[in-house]
């Protein structure tokens, strides 16, 4: 797979969403389906009540288009390419549904915690099933501590991995433009590593994805014209952890997707110290939220966000590829 290749799958991605999101912001406006702001959150987000949500679904089309296309094209059309794709578009669906029920259904909160859950479960269990099994490293291991080879292990892992990671990028998602340009990092990384392995039947995920979001980027930068919704944020971390394991570096996730993890344990700290010492150690969560109130605008945020993301990928790559 030449590097010619690479913008031919990043290209066709970004002129999907690109000419096809005008047409969905003004379908969503026209119909008056906006996102409601959650009453807990800064009350300076009300001003963005009423913009159109589920842009995530467009990114997931663009995708799925890129990766048929060009994997037919490039005689990469694999197991490997098919079922990422797959959990990509599924884990979509979950939030699609979650964000029917937002906007259409006129329910905030939209899914309950434990369906949502439920169905992340029930996708990985599905993923782990329809790749076959006896092609995953069914070894755990974790570096210079232990080794387990265990496939029950090992298929508990691979559920935590996808539910945890679809929820921290979901959790990511609350400023505009913050995980889009995350996610082209975090993708755009794993599209290095996995040319790196030759393994370019994820590199055309990969790169379909960041032309995705490059082009979501001009729609949803702020001031968002759309957000990316639960059927973005959800599809966009299964897709990291399921690419993590098929590249056997399911650990680099930790690294490369350092800001999700220090989104998810900043609420996790939060609610703990609440609960147990009835006192928050942050001024709101996720962390974002925490800097807002401190005074950092958003595109202060996301700046500093992406560069800690980028320097974290970047590390990565040059210690370990």
């Amino acid at each position: 797979m030449e590097f010619s290749h690479i913008i031919f799958d990043i290209v066709s991605s970004f002129a999907i969403v690109a000419i096809l999101m005008p047409f969905l912001i003004g379908y969503l406006v026209a119909h008056k389906e906006g996102q409601s702001i959650r009453e807990e959150g800064p009350k300076w987000h009300e001003k963005k009540s009423g913009t159109p949500t589920m842009g995530g679904l467009l990114i997931i089309v663009a995708t799925l288009i890129t990766d048929i296309w060009v994997g037919l094209w490039q005689g990469q059309l694999t197991h490997s390419l098919l079922i990422t794709t797959f959990v990509i578009v599924l884990y979509g669906c979950i939030g699609f549904i979650d964000d029917f029920i937002k906007v259409f259904k006129k329910r905030n909160l939209g899914l309950r915690a434990y369906q949502k859950a439920l169905l992340q479960i029930v996708v990985g269990i599905i993923f782990l099933y329809v790749y076959n099994g006896d092609q995953f490293p069914m070894n755990f291991t974790i570096p210079g501590v232990l080794s387990i080879n265990s496939a029950v292990v090992f298929i508990l892992f691979t559920i935590f991995w996808l539910v945890g990671f679809s929820n921290a990028t979901n959790l990511t998602d609350g400023l505009d433009g913050l995980l889009g340009g995350l996610g082209a990092i975090s993708y755009a990384t794993y599209g290095i590593i996995s040319l790196n392995q030759n393994r370019f039947d994820l590199a055309i995920v990969c790169f379909s994805v960041v032309g995705a979001l490059l082009a979501f980027l001009i729609y949803n930068h702020k001031p968002a014209k759309i957000f990316m919704g639960d059927v973005g944020s959800l599809a966009l971390g299964a897709g990291l952890a399921a690419i993590s394991i098929l590249l056997g570096r399911y650990w680099s996730l930790l690294l490369i997707g350092l800001v999700y993890v220090v989104e998810t344990l900043s609420v996790m700290l939060q609610v703990f110290s609440f609960k147990v010492f009835h006192r928050r150690i942050f001024k709101m969560t996720p962390i974002h939220h925490h800097f807002e109130m401190m005074g950092w605008t958003e595109w202060k945020i996301d700046i500093v966000f992406w560069i800690i993301g980028a320097i974290c990928s970047a590390i990565y790559l040059i210690l370990f590829v």
